[in-house]
């Protein structure tokens, strides 16, 4: 892997109360990058807060909702200016159920937030970034945004959409930017578990994981644009 630039980075996540998202929000605050996070969990957001220090800035928000995070990316290009890496982690899994059974309710909630969430961060933040003419933006995807299980449906459709959505939008990039699809891996997380239960075991856990993650997504830049790309290890 090409050494990483000892440059400190504005970084958006969303998705940073728990799991991926707060692992890689701890590691690039580790780092010196300056972090901007969502989420929907105000007490855990407050906790990392507390954690991080007061460098860094974190809001609960929904992001399905259009109307605000319109809002919050308004205030931080105030505040921060366009983002040097946007990752939108945000996301959530189906129980496991046979995809029949899913009520409509269920799946139309994934493609809210894993879909739906994805476009209305990136309607808000991109515009400045390709103003700026850089930035990398990292869509995280899944081993099932290539593959697919049984009773994991609704999920599987949200992540090749990812896939398909990350590859367009980096055609339509200007030269000097990135957009990619990311497969993390398989991590012992909450949605992971959900689905394999005690094996989840069998995996690195968040924080573990994010030794690898923090440089290797610090290592992507232009000349990765529209590659679906994976965690090492992953």
């Amino acid at each position: 892997m090409a050494p990483v630039a000892d440059t400190k980075r504005t970084i958006v996540i969303t998705g940073v109360s728990r799991g991926l998202g707060k692992a890689l929000a701890t590691g690039f605050a580790e780092q010196g990058h300056t972090v901007i996070g969502c989420a929907r969990g105000a007490a855990e957001l407050e906790r990392l807060s507390k954690a991080l220090g007061p460098k860094h800035s974190f809001s609960v928000l929904d992001v399905t909702s259009d109307e605000h995070v319109q809002a919050w990316a308004k205030q931080v290009l105030a505040d921060f200016g366009p983002p040097d890496l946007l990752i939108n982690n945000a996301a959530i899994i189906n129980h496991n159920e046979k995809l029949w059974n899913i009520s409509a309710a269920e799946f139309d909630l994934l493609m809210a937030v894993n879909v739906n969430g994805t476009a209305n961060v990136i309607r808000h933040f991109v515009p400045a970034m390709v103003a700026a003419r850089k930035g990398v933006i990292v869509n995280f995807s899944s081993g099932w945004g290539r593959s697919v299980s049984a009773e994991v449906a609704p999920y599987c459709a949200t992540k090749w959409a990812i896939e398909g959505l990350t590859q367009a939008l980096a055609a339509e990039l200007p030269d000097g930017m990135c957009a990619v699809p990311l497969n993390p891996g398989i991590i012992n997380t909450e949605m992971l578990q959900s689905c394999f239960a005690s094996g989840a075991e069998m995996y690195p856990k968040p924080a573990e994981w994010a030794r690898e993650a923090v440089p290797f997504i610090l290592s992507l830049s232009a000349r990765h644009n529209g590659q679906p790309v994976t965690v090492p290890g992953g």
